[in-house]
């Protein structure tokens, strides 16, 4: 299948109300609207094909770069790659949805995301700190230093008020993961979600969101989630 192909089967996918809900969370044109389920079976046919994938990604069309990420092979893509692809990532659902998931299948995730955090570049280090959410919910614990995640909280707590809107979110989120699903710093997340307080995210239209990480890891724990894993990061 080539990538014409799969550009037919993408549009014939979509809906116009996903197309409008894509939109107003930051998606622009060219954009078909279709939702992310639907792509399954296409991507059972297709499975892995990174030519393919690098080809869809190139168009700028937001679902055929989502659906790059599902069939990309992130083993075969090197920093230079990952880098070229948050390029072209203009929105959080591109950099947090499909970069940074596809990196959390690669061995050098936590070097890219470090530099990623590092940049100062809002989407780079939205992307960054949600491939360790990605990370922290799916590998075992002894895969990541416990050293460096405290840090990493304690980095969070000092200059979360201050960051660029989506990096925000994805810090809170950051937050969140460490409690539920790293064992080993559940208690110091919990300290750090306190101490951070309510987050205000600002809107270009509208009010403003307010995170409370403490209230949502509370919820986790009543539902007896602390130590939750997930099977797979990539649908």
């Amino acid at each position: 299948m080539n990538a014409e192909t799969v550009m037919q089967e993408l549009e014939a996918l979509g809906k116009e109300r996903l197309k409008k809900m894509y939109i107003s969370n930051g998606a622009h044109e060219p954009l078909f609207g279709a939702a992310t389920g639907a792509m399954k079976p296409l991507a059972k046919k297709i499975k892995i094909n990174q030519p393919l994938a690098e080809q869809l990604y190139a168009t700028g069309n937001y679902d055929a770069m989502y659906f790059a990420g599902i069939i990309a092979d992130p083993k075969a893509m090197t920093e230079a790659d990952f880098d070229r692809w948050m390029d072209s990532a203009y929105f959080y659902m591109l950099s947090d949805f499909v970069v940074a998931v596809t990196l959390a299948e690669t061995d050098i995730a936590q070097e890219v995301s470090d530099k990623w955090i590092e940049s100062g570049e809002e989407l780079r280090m939205s992307a960054g700190w949600s491939c360790y959410c990605w990370l922290l919910g799916s590998r075992p614990d002894v895969e990541f230093s416990e050293s460096k995640i405290a840090n990493m909280l304690e980095m969070v707590e000092r200059t979360i008020h201050g960051a660029p809107e989506r990096a925000k979110s994805a810090m809170n989120n950051f937050v969140y993961t460490v409690a539920v699903s790293y064992l080993p710093l559940h208690d110091k997340a919990v300290v750090t979600a306190k101490a951070m307080g309510p987050v205000e995210l600002k809107r270009d239209k509208g009010k403003s969101k307010w995170l409370l990480a403490s209230e949502t890891i509370q919820k986790a724990v009543d539902k007896g989630q602390i130590g939750f894993k997930r099977n797979y990061v990539r649908c």
